[in-house]
């Protein structure tokens, strides 16, 4: 009796097991087709060129392809804007969001902190359109005219939950001594946040900054409201500005160029692919 009841836990883990495994198998299939597809595709697009000259016009494009040529140009403007956009939504998001996590986890049972809690997870689930459309009537009718600035301002808000979040559960797993010890050295709170916690805390922080910047990277609806897009290289703030994601939509409704398309998502999906890695990297290192 006791060997059938072991004989059928057995072959319950084996059923189990192998219905985990296929399930598994049918979650990867379809991620390995799309970066497989993108990869053939794009990578006879990646070149020099393709990385350090702007956008072609579609009739360049489309003399090229009557000629049987390779479409010249490439998306060097929607590189520079992207980044430009990036790194000015990172300088405000990055030390806004660290202090209202700290915030946070130093005043959870606050009413105030509870509210700014729900704000934050509200925040978080807000499409990404939404956010663009508000950006639009936020600083684009103010401004009078599309920007690098309103562009930054709607990935800001799309990456504050993820790095307010981090933060706060970085600090909140932190063992107590550490701050306790610091607060019996003399030290006030400021001060031992600033120079014992925060510096405990930085690989969970640093990893969630990155997989906050790795979601709005590829974010197009936003900045259609707000930065709507440049053929050429642009670095005024003030202006309308490209970015990697439009340009891979006007790439899509233009038929001359949407071999481009490829190439824009291979880089797109590279840049993606290493920030993830390395958050992940970060974050083993930080928990040994």
């Amino acid at each position: 009796m006791a060997n059938q009841k072991i004989k059928h836990r057995l072959a319950k883990d084996k059923l189990m097991l192998w219905t985990i495994c296929i399930f598994a198998t049918l979650t990867a299939v379809p991620l390995f087709a799309i970066l497989g597809e993108v990869l053939l595709r794009g990578y006879d697009q990646l070149s020099w060129s393709f990385f350090t000259e702007p956008t072609p016009t579609a009739y360049k494009a489309m003399k090229a392809i009557e000629a049987g040529e390779r479409i010249p140009g490439g998306i060097a403007n929607g590189i520079v804007g992207t980044m430009i956009i990036l790194s000015m939504a990172v300088v405000v998001a990055v030390p806004v969001g660290i202090l209202c996590g700290t915030f946070l986890a130093e005043n959870s049972k606050r009413r105030f902190a509870k509210v700014v809690s729900y704000l934050t997870d509200l925040v978080q689930g807000i499409p990404s359109v939404i956010i663009g459309i508000i950006t639009y009537i936020w600083v684009v009718v103010p401004m009078k005219g599309y920007s690098a600035i309103a562009g930054s301002v709607a990935l800001c808000i799309m990456m504050l939950p993820l790095i307010i979040r981090s933060t706060e559960e970085t600090l909140k797993i932190l063992p107590a001594s550490l701050k306790e010890a610091g607060l019996a050295l003399g030290g006030n709170k400021a001060r031992v946040m600033l120079k014992i916690q925060l510096p405990a805390a930085f690989g969970g922080i640093f990893t969630g900054v990155l997989l906050a910047i790795s979601r709005v990277i590829g974010e197009t609806a936003p900045l259609m409201f707000t930065a709507l897009g440049c053929s050429f290289i642009r670095w005024s703030i003030n202006k309308p500005i490209s970015a990697v994601p439009l340009l891979i939509w006007e790439f899509f409704n233009d038929p001359h160029l949407q071999e481009l398309i490829w190439g824009a998502s291979l880089f797109l999906l590279i840049f993606v692919l290493t920030l993830n890695l390395l958050a992940k990297y970060l974050a083993k290192k930080w928990n040994q």
